[in-house]
């Protein structure tokens, strides 16, 4: 048995989605691209939550944030943007398969699990960490970045995710967008990629000492 990180997660005001069908394709996107560029093997359930698991713990966050990132991405409107509450758990766990996932247990998908009744509760929170020993410090930088993150526009949401599963340069970047480049500056810069790559570099070296 080996140290995962799990991500169990569930769509924000998901009754008050009247196009389910394009929600759905937008969680499925963002699973595949998880699955893509992370190793992650996961499903979505009941058409508005979704779980999955990450080889290596120390990309649990950025998964995390690359999966909000996905769906704000995708969000119809200004006035109806979509998000997910995201519980990030680490621990000892199986790396299941897909046709094994609905089996799969073990510490991290029990953290996952319960710190997403736990951020449910909070109402305001949409992104946790649960790790033992805990982390307070590292919990609090995941409450800014959560934060910020909660605060993205659909452009601000695409250029950061972008980033973080492509290698393009700023440049490359704005002509796949069909954008300049100072407009796509302006939007990273609205997303505050800057603290948000330093905040997952952290949380990175952080969760790989710690696994």
């Amino acid at each position: 048995m080996s140290v995962i990180g799990v991500l169990s997660g569930d769509i924000v005001a998901s009754r008050d989605i009247t196009d389910k069908r394009k929600l759905r394709r937008a969680m499925d996107t963002g699973l595949g691209r998880l699955e893509t560029t992370l190793g992650a093997v996961g499903m979505r359930f009941r058409g508005d939550a979704f779980q999955l698991a990450i080889p290596k713990p120390q990309n649990a966050l950025i998964a995390a944030v690359i999966m909000r990132a996905s769906l704000i991405e995708h969000s119809p409107s200004r006035q109806q943007m979509w998000d997910a509450r995201i519980a990030v758990g680490i621990g000892e766990s199986e790396m299941p398969t897909l046709d094994n996932f609905v089996d799969a247990d073990g510490e991290a998908f029990v953290r996952s699990g319960q710190g997403l009744d736990d951020i449910t509760s909070r109402g305001h929170q949409r992104l946790g960490l649960f790790i033992t020993p805990p982390q307070p410090d590292l919990e609090l930088l995941v409450r800014f970045a959560d934060d910020i993150i909660s605060h993205w526009s659909h452009n601000a949401a695409e250029v950061v995710r972008f980033s973080l599963t492509t290698d393009l340069s700023q440049s490359e970047l704005a002509r796949r967008l069909e954008r300049s480049q100072p407009t796509v500056n302006r939007r990273l810069s609205a997303a505050r990629w800057p603290l948000i790559r330093d905040f997952l570099d952290l949380a990175r070296l952080r969760l790989e000492a710690l696994t």
